[in-house]
C-alpha cells in the first residue's frame, strides 16, 4: 500500500493551488485524507475538481485565506515574496514548503520514476501513467497536464509505483530519489535560472546522482545534450545506464517509425528481439517518448510486450496537440509548444499527419527571457507553417525586459520566408483566423500561456 500523509502536511495550504504542478500534489494529499486548502487567481475546472475532493479553494490572494491551524504553506518558484498569504505565514511561523519537497515526500517508500528533459516530460509521464494503469498496477502519478482519458493530472494509487514529472526549470528535480530516472533531452532553456549549457548539464548531473543505488538512468542516445550527459555520468557508481533511440549504439534501438495518419507504428530492438507497437498520437517525437517510457517500465521489471501493448492506450494530454474541434471543414488543435524545438516538432508532426492541409498558427510567445534568448529560433520555426498570427508576449511570472517584444520573433520569421501577421489584440484573433481559414485547413493555437482559450472562440467564429 502507498504511504499515508507525510509529516507536517496534514493541513497544507497551497498558494497557487490551480497550477498544473501544485494542483497535482494537492489532489494526491486530498485523496490520502489531508485537509487541503489553497488559493488561486481565478476560478477554473481545476479548482472545482479540488473542491470535489474536499479541498477548500479561495479565489484571489489574501492574508485571511490562510487558516490559523495550517500545518504548512506550499509554494512554487513562481510565488513572489510579497504574496499576502506568504507574508501571513511568516507572521504565524507556519513552515513554508517548496512544491518539489512536497512532491518528494509523497514519493517516499514507493518505486519512483522521475521523468526529466527540456521537452516531452508531460507526454512521457502520461504515457507511463496510462500504461501502468492499463496493466492494473494502480500507480500514483503527478503530471504537468491533464490526461485526455482520465481527465486529471494526478492521482493517489494503491500500487507501489509513483510516476512524476521532474521539473528542471528551477533545479527542483534534484530533490527526488527515483528508482528510474528518464532524461529525454538536455537543452538550454529557463534563461532566468541558467546562464549556460554547462550549468544545465551540472543540474542534470545532480539529478542523475540522486538515482537510488541499483536504479536505472534511461536516456536518449540521439539528442546531443543527452549524449554529452551520458558521457559525464556513465562511469559513476550506483545506477545502470540504458540508452534509447535511433542511434546504432542505443541499448533500446528504434528500428523503424512508420506514420499512420494521426498514429505511428514503432518497431524497436530490445533484448535481441524486435517488438512492434502502436503510438496513438502523431509525430516522431511522441514515438520516441513512448520508447523512453517502454525502457523505463522494463527497468522496473514489467514485461516489454505487455507494456508495449498498454502504451497504445495513451491518447494524449490536454494542450499537447489536442484536437479542440472542427467547424466549417477546419480543424483546431491546441499545442503547448513554446520552445523552438517543441514548435518545430509539433509543426513537423502535423505536416506529416496531414500532408495536404494548410497549417495556420496562432503563436503566443511565453516569457520575456525566453523570447530574448530564443526569439530568432521561434521565428524560424514558424516558417514551417503556411501562415501565422503572432501575439504579444505572455509574461507569466516575469516583468518586461527593455526592447524585448514579439517583433523579435516576427522579424526572424519574415527573414525565414514566413507569412506572419502581428496582432496585439488577442480578442481579434478568432475573427482574423476565421477570415483566413478555408475548408481543409488546420489551425494550431500554440504557446504555454492563455492562447489555449482561443480554440473554442475560433471554432465559434468558424461555425458562424
Amino acid at each position: 500500500m502507498a504511504p499515508g500523509i507525510p509529516a507536517a502536511m496534514e493541513r497544507p495550504h497551497f498558494i497557487g493551488i490551480g497550477g498544473a504542478g501544485m494542483s497535482g500534489i494537492a489532489k494526491i494529499l486530498a485523496q490520502r485524507g489531508a485537509k487541503v486548502a489553497g488559493s488561486d487567481a481565478k476560478e477554473s475546472g481545476t479548482a472545482e475538481a479540488l473542491r470535489a475532493l474536499g479541498a477548500t479553494v479561495h479565489i484571489g490572494h489574501a492574508a485571511g485565506n490562510l487558516a490559523d491551524d495550517a500545518s504548512c504553506v506550499v509554494v512554487s518558484s513562481a510565488i513572489r515574496p510579497d504574496n499576502p498569504e506568504l507574508v501571513r505565514a511568516a507572521e504565524l511561523s507556519v513552515p513554508v514548503v517548496h512544491r518539489s519537497d512536497a512532491l518528494a515526500s509523497l514519493m517516499g517508500g514507493l518505486r519512483a520514476i522521475a521523468v526529466a528533459g527540456t521537452h516531452g516530460k508531460t507526454t512521457t509521464t502520461s504515457m507511463l501513467a496510462v500504461a501502468l494503469t492499463e496493466l492494473n498496477l494502480d500507480p500514483s502519478y503527478a503530471i504537468g497536464g491533464d490526461l485526455a482519458g482520465p481527465g486529471t493530472n494526478a492521482t493517489h494509487g494503491g500500487g507501489e509505483i509513483f510516476v512524476a514529472e521532474a521539473d528542471e526549470s528551477d533545479r527542483s528535480f534534484q530533490k527526488y530519489d527515483p528508482e528510474v530516472a528518464i532524461v529525454l533531452n538536455v537543452e538550454l532553456d529557463h534563461h532566468a535560472n541558467y546562464a549556460s549549457m554547462d550549468e544545465i548539464h551540472e543540474s542534470f548531473e545532480a539529478f542523475t546522482d540522486k538515482i537510488v543505488p541499483g536504479g536505472t538512468l534511461v536516456i536518449s542516445a540521439d539528442q546531443a545534450g543527452a549524449v554529452e550527459l551520458t558521457a559525464r555520468v556513465r562511469d559513476r557508481a550506483g545506477a545502470n545506464v540504458v540508452t534509447y533511440g535511433e542511434a546504432d549504439s542505443a541499448d533500446v534501438r528504434v528500428h523503424r517509425i512508420t506514420p499512420r495518419g494521426l498514429t505511428s507504428e514503432v518497431t524497436v530492438l530490445l533484448g535481441g528481439k524486435y517488438l512492434t507497437f502502436t503510438v496513438s498520437v502523431p509525430g516522431r517525437h511522441y514515438a520516441l517518448n513512448a520508447v523512453a517510457a517502454l525502457a523505463a517500465g522494463v527497468a522496473l521489471g514489467i514485461p516489454a510486450h505487455n507494456l508495449a501493448s498498454a502504451l497504445g492506450k495513451y491518447t494524449g494530454v490536454k494542450r499537447r496537440l489536442q484536437l479542440k474541434g472542427e467547424a466549417a471543414g477546419v480543424q483546431v488543435i491546441d499545442s503547448y509548444a513554446h520552445h523552438p524545438t517543441e514548435m518545430t516538432a509539433d509543426l513537423e508532426a502535423m505536416r506529416g499527419a496531414v500532408a495536404d492541409a494548410r497549417i495556420l498558427v496562432v503563436f503566443q510567445p511565453h516569457l520575456f527571457s525566453r523570447t530574448q534568448e530564443l526569439g530568432t529560433e521561434m521565428g524560424q520555426a514558424l516558417a514551417l507553417a503556411d501562415a501565422s498570427v503572432v501575439l504579444d508576449i505572455y509574461p507569466a511570472r516575469e516583468d518586461p525586459l527593455p526592447g524585448v517584444t514579439s517583433e523579435l520573433i516576427i522579424d526572424a520569421a519574415r527573414a525565414a520566408g514566413a507569412d506572419v501577421t502581428p496582432l496585439h489584440d488577442k480578442t481579434a484573433v478568432p475573427g482574423v483566423i476565421a477570415g483566413m481559414a478555408k475548408p481543409g485547413d488546420l489551425v494550431l493555437t500554440m504557446g504555454a500561456g492563455d492562447v489555449t482559450d482561443l480554440g473554442p472562440q475560433i471554432l465559434d467564429h468558424l461555425s458562424s
